[in-house]
């Protein structure tokens, strides 16, 4: 069974500008994502390239040692979205703190200062999205919004349903996207989360408790913890828990 593999920083020139690669739906695999050491953290690119909402997307996690700091705080002009997998992480946004377990986010809209650091006593590993629309930035739009946020995944109340259950983390706009929805959902075992569909919105999966298969355009892709599953707008899809008792996976869309 073939799984999509990472698209690196492959790029073509298009009448005389620079075009990143369009990503393909796929499964990117945590064990198969190259690892680089970069001063005190260890990144591990997952995914990188251009989607229909996207001219530019990253997705990797890094991998910070104790009483660490990646980098210095900083601001930038795209988007950035922070999913604590490991460990814990203290995040800075425009002056306020606040420390974050496993399954916590931070959002970061263009322009705010923002910088990271490990307190802990054990290494913090932590996802990092980043995203540049092919839209205009809309600031007033993004503050209108509420601006950047973090939200404690153990603030967030599980829903219970007949599949499992639900965790609602957010459902608005940002400056780079008209609309972003996010949300975590626990499958029982043996369970298809619903029939094959399609959305106008891209969507993200990413695996966070055992393992599960996505089915995409029909084909069947095996997915372990820690994997990324990437479905660009209106590509079928579905996902089946495979694993003993429960699974449990991050979902966002963004368009």
């Amino acid at each position: 069974m073939k799984l999509a593999l990472v698209v690196g920083v492959s790029c073509w020139f298009a009448a005389g500008r620079l075009v990143a690669q369009a990503v393909e739906s796929g499964v990117y695999e945590w064990a198969k994502a190259p690892v680089t050491q970069k001063a005190n953290v260890a990144q591990r690119l997952l995914l990188e390239g251009a989607t229909t909402d996207f001219k530019r997307v990253r997705i990797h996690a890094t991998t910070l040692p104790a009483h660490q700091v990646p980098h210095p705080s900083h601001r930038h002009d795209d988007e950035e979205l922070i999913i604590v997998k490991e460990g814990e992480l203290t995040v800075t946004i425009e002056g306020k703190t606040t420390t974050l377990g496993p399954g916590s986010i931070a959002l970061m809209m263009p322009g705010d200062e923002h910088g990271f650091d490990n307190r802990g006593n054990a290494p913090a590993t932590y996802y990092v999205m980043r995203y540049e629309a092919n839209a205009p930035v809309d600031t007033a739009r993004g503050r209108k919004a509420g601006g950047s946020f973090w939200i404690d995944f153990r603030d967030v109340a599980f829903q219970p349903h007949s599949q499992g259950g639900i965790r609602r983390m957010f459902d608005r706009a940002t400056a780079m996207t008209r609309r972003f929805e996010m949300h975590v959902t626990t499958l029982n075992e043996g369970l298809w989360s619903h029939p094959p569909h399609t959305h106008r919105a891209a969507e993200i999966l990413l695996m966070i408790e055992n393992t599960a298969q996505e089915s995409i355009n029909g084909t069947l892709h095996p997915a372990a913890v820690g994997a990324l599953i990437f479905l660009e707008s209106n590509v079928p899809h579905a996902i089946q828990n495979t694993s003993k008792g429960r699974c449990m996976y991050f979902a966002f869309q963004f368009e």
